[in-house]
């Protein structure tokens, strides 16, 4: 199956599954600064604290009398909020906290000015809440994350040494992650490093120690101290899982990094998130029959796995192994639909299987996937192609009104649907309707170079050269480096050998915004041949060939070398290009004008 969308979605998918220790990213806005205050240990209620194990403190709320007074205040502060004005929202809630020493109100503030994102205001609400209610830890945890966020490290430090003082050994592990997932939000990466150091030191015998400071190492840049601390922490605990994992992740060669996991696999082969990694890695540097038999691996430990199933399917689906691909993702999605997922989505899978099913002439089932897509992004792709397996059957009437009623939500999906209703007419061999209906769709989007481009064209197959170049000149003036344009002009006039001097012009300047296309170098080798530099001719031709073995190139080729009297060599590309296209108007065409034969 060549289809660039399937290893692109499948290396996505493999990263994710990989289970790897996160690295910390900088956040780009307040609300990921407080998701990351809410990943600091121990979450709890508002009013509690834990001061031993198993013992939970209050902090006491005001008495405060809940009067008409004040109940107007909160209610006017919510309908403020809902209107839009959240000014009036936060200063009403954040007064009326002040006033009653209520942490909830305070609470409040914060969420209001978080929702609109303003760091400051929000920062203030937050420190009232903390003032509050001294004895949160969920309002320790928000004020610890704008803290860190705002660089102000040294009150950071005195929070967080309280915090490993006060945690329970058995807590200390996941305490330093969390630490550093938070520390690696401050914009002073060497001081947050610095300072996870220290608070780790005590500690040093711990894997998670080095593992902490192997991932705030690499986040900051610092690829040789990473690797040496998850090298300690292997040491330590040489069948970690997560040591293991680390170690590959900041090891930068691929192939070391293979090997890493490869060794730790044969000392402990039971370790599947190391296998999932390995595979996942197999896969990134296209190792395609490896990393099948390490997720089969995996499958037979777990043989309902989704996430394997679909792993699988799709990368069969990249080898051409169709049958296995359709196997796989025909038990991922019904398995799916018998066990709904809310963070799965089977379209991908389903897409996959109407390709699948379309590849090998079977249109009703193809049909029958694509239906099944009844929302999201891909539904508009999903009906597109419902339409183009419906008129590939003979139904184009049916196909044409399928398209009319599709919703479209934009400008770009009315274009797509335009130009299908288009591919579709010249497809069927009626050029004139579908040069109708583009040229309807562009007196609406004057400017659309898709629309444009496929009117030239078509254009060009009903000898209309004069609308062709117009529409292919707009083309280049809406979008200077649209190379497409200036390689079909300059092909169309090569092919009807005319103004050659300015064809060659025009396909230079295509190859020189896309060098290595094998089509534009088609057309350049055929213009050589015009101006008669069979030479040129057939470099250029030999390169297209060598880099897309497309039945037309060698046409192409085989008529230049004819001409240079090397009469095998043409039929042989003669015969290649038949084995490709049987039905090829342009071969028979070739051989009768050259009275030649296979």
């Amino acid at each position: 199956m060549k289809n660039a969308l399937l290893i692109v979605t499948l290396s996505a998918l493999l990263s994710a599954c990989g289970n790897q220790p996160p690295l910390a990213t900088q956040p780009d806005d307040t609300a990921t600064t407080v998701a990351a205050a809410e990943t600091a240990p121990v979450p709890m209620k508002i009013r509690k604290v834990r001061t031993q194990p198993d013992v939970a403190v209050e902090d006491v709320l005001p008495s405060v009398e809940l009067s008409e007074d004040l109940m107007f205040r909160l209610l006017s502060a919510e309908i403020a909020l809902q209107r839009g004005q959240w000014q009036d929202a936060y200063i009403t809630m954040l007064s009326t906290a002040q006033q009653t020493r209520d942490p909830r109100l305070a609470r409040r503030a914060a969420e209001i000015a978080l929702s609109v994102k303003q760091a400051g205001e929000t920062m203030s609400a937050v420190r009232l809440w903390r003032d509050l209610a001294p004895n949160s830890d969920e309002a320790a945890q928000y004020y610890l994350g704008f803290i860190i966020l705002g660089d102000n490290l040294d009150e950071a430090r005195t929070i967080l040494t309280k915090r490993f003082a006060e945690t329970p050994p058995p807590m200390l592990g996941l305490l330093m992650f969390q630490t550093q997932r938070l520390l690696a939000r401050a914009t002073d990466k060497e001081a947050a490093f610095a300072l996870l150091e220290t608070l780790v030191s005590p500690y040093l015998s711990m894997p998670e120690s080095h593992l902490a400071l192997a991932q705030s190492a690499f986040a900051k840049g610092d690829a040789t101290r990473a690797r040496a601390e998850a090298r300690s922490a292997l040491s330590l605990k040489p069948d970690s899982e997560l040591a293991a994992l680390t170690l590959a992740q900041v090891t930068q060669d691929k192939g070391t990094a293979l090997r890493l996991l490869a060794s730790f696999l044969v000392s402990y082969p039971t370790s599947n998130d190391v296998r999932v990694a390995y595979a996942r890695i197999l896969v990134e540097q296209k190792e395609y029959d490896k990393a099948r038999v390490e997720f089969e691996t995996l499958l037979k430990a777990k043989p309902q796995d989704l996430t394997l199933l679909f792993a699988l399917g799709m990368l069969e689906a990249q080898i051409n192994d169709v049958k296995a691909a359709e196997q796989y993702l025909t038990t991922y999605v019904n398995l799916l639909e018998e066990n709904p997922d809310e963070d799965r989505d089977p379209t991908q899978a389903v897409l996959v299987l109407a390709q699948i099913a379309e590849e090998r002439q079977d249109p009703e089932t193809a049909l029958k996937w694509l239906a099944q897509i009844e929302s999201g992004e891909a539904l508009l792709g999903a009906q597109i192609k419902r339409a183009q397996i419906m008129a590939k059957r003979g139904d184009v009437a049916g196909a044409r009104k399928f398209l009319e009623k599709l919703p479209a939500e934009n400008a770009r999906d009315k274009v797509l649907i335009v130009l299908t209703e288009g591919q579709i007419l010249r497809d069927a061999n009626q050029p004139a309707d579908a040069l109708r209906v583009l040229e309807v769709g562009l007196v609406i989007y004057p400017d659309s170079t898709d629309l444009l481009y496929d009117s030239a064209m078509i254009a060009e197959k009903l000898n209309l050269t004069d609308k062709m170049e117009t529409a292919l000149r707009k083309v280049m003036k809406l979008a200077p480096t649209n190379q497409h344009a200036y390689n079909a002009l300059g092909y169309s006039l090569a092919e009807r050998n005319v103004r050659l001097p300015e064809a060659l012009v025009l396909i230079e300047k295509a190859l020189s915004l896309t060098p290595d296309d094998p089509f534009i170098l088609d057309s350049l080798g055929w213009v050589q041949f015009r101006l008669g530099k069979l030479q040129a001719a057939e470099t250029a031709l030999r390169r297209a060939y060598a880099l897309r073995p497309d039945a037309e190139i060698a046409i192409h080729l085989g008529e230049v070398l004819w001409v240079k009297g090397q009469k095998d060599d043409a039929k042989k590309f003669w015969r290649d290009a038949s084995t490709k296209d049987p039905q090829s108007d342009v071969l028979k065409s070739t051989l009768a004008r050259l009275n030649a034969s296979l």
